[in-house]
């Protein structure tokens, strides 16, 4: 589906528009395209309960505006995910640029080497400022779609399809699957099969770890809004060509109450940018409070 992104500031802030993207693969990979454990962690990670099915409607979801959002909280025993909405497809946007790092990296694991000093600029600007040539060359660096599949295999991701072509913002995935990768990256006490290892590393872990906790101020809305310091996210947002609708979401590890959290909160068919991002941040604080809470 033809599309419009923009890396669009922290609401208040001034706008600063990365550039409008066009239909054509062509172009798209001239001005960058948005949007994104092993096989046990997805058995794990398999969300335990449907969370209210009016959600959307509680946190203010309003016309075609569509909002699904997942919790683990990683302190209690068992950590199953509770997921709060429908569990539908959505388009990642930019929040697929954690998932093509992580595919990065097992890729530099596999060949027993540490990533370059290009790779390493390259990944730091995808990630902190969400660059989009960076996550360009990484894309077909990993070997687009079927090289995001093989790896997202081994990190136990089940329900995300790599968007076609250069299309990299136009993968679809769910919030138990986001949870999924994030539990991949930020969850050292998930159970692996007998004799097995996370698929990432301890390094690789960390580096991730370290680039999504230093996002651009500009950015560092969404789930951020549910906790406290220590927050690591990644943001992702584009705007429809057909409908000019606006595709937001947030995705990352916050510390709320003295547990930390992983959290994914993914919406589409918002009005403007700022109503998606109040969006997802309602959505945020309402799930993490409930799930807080030992509700659903």
């Amino acid at each position: 589906m033809p599309f419009r992104s923009f890396l669009s500031p922290r609401p208040g802030k001034r706008a600063a528009a990365c550039g409008a993207l066009t239909v054509a693969a062509a172009a798209l990979l001239a001005s960058g395209a948005l949007a994104p454990a092993s096989a046990a962690a997805a058995t794990a990670s398999a969300p335990a309960a449907a969370g209210p099915a009016d959600f959307p409607a509680s946190v203010g979801a309003h016309g075609e505006a569509r909002v699904t959002a997942a919790v683990l909280d990683l302190d209690l025993p068992g950590r199953t995910p509770t997921v709060f909405g429908e569990e539908t497809p959505y388009d990642t946007a930019s929040i697929i640029k954690v998932d093509i790092l992580a595919a990065l990296l097992l890729k530099a694991q596999d060949s027993g080497r540490a990533l370059t000093d290009g790779e390493r600029a390259q990944t730091k600007a995808m990630i902190e400022h969400s660059d989009n040539t960076a996550a360009n060359a990484l894309w077909r660096s990993i070997g687009l779609a079927p090289g995001l599949k093989a790896a997202n295999k081994r990190l136990g991701l089940t329900e995300t399809v790599g968007g076609p072509g250069g299309k990299w913002g136009l993968t679809r995935t769910t919030s138990a699957d986001q949870i999924r990768l994030l539990r991949a990256v930020f969850d050292t006490g998930q159970t692996t099969k007998p004799g097995s290892a996370p698929a990432l590393d301890a390094a690789s872990r960390a580096y991730i770890r370290s680039l999504m906790s230093n996002v651009a101020d500009d950015q560092s809305w969404g789930v951020s809004a549910a906790g406290g310091a220590g927050t690591a996210l990644k943001n992702g947002w584009l705007q429809r060509d057909t409908t000019d609708l606006w595709d937001v979401n947030s995705v990352g590890r916050i510390t709320a109450g003295g547990h930390h959290y992983l959290v994914a909160v993914l919406s589409d068919g918002n009005k403007t940018m700022k109503d998606g991002v109040s969006l997802v941040e309602r959505a945020a604080r309402t799930a993490v409070s409930t799930a807080a809470a030992g509700g659903s």
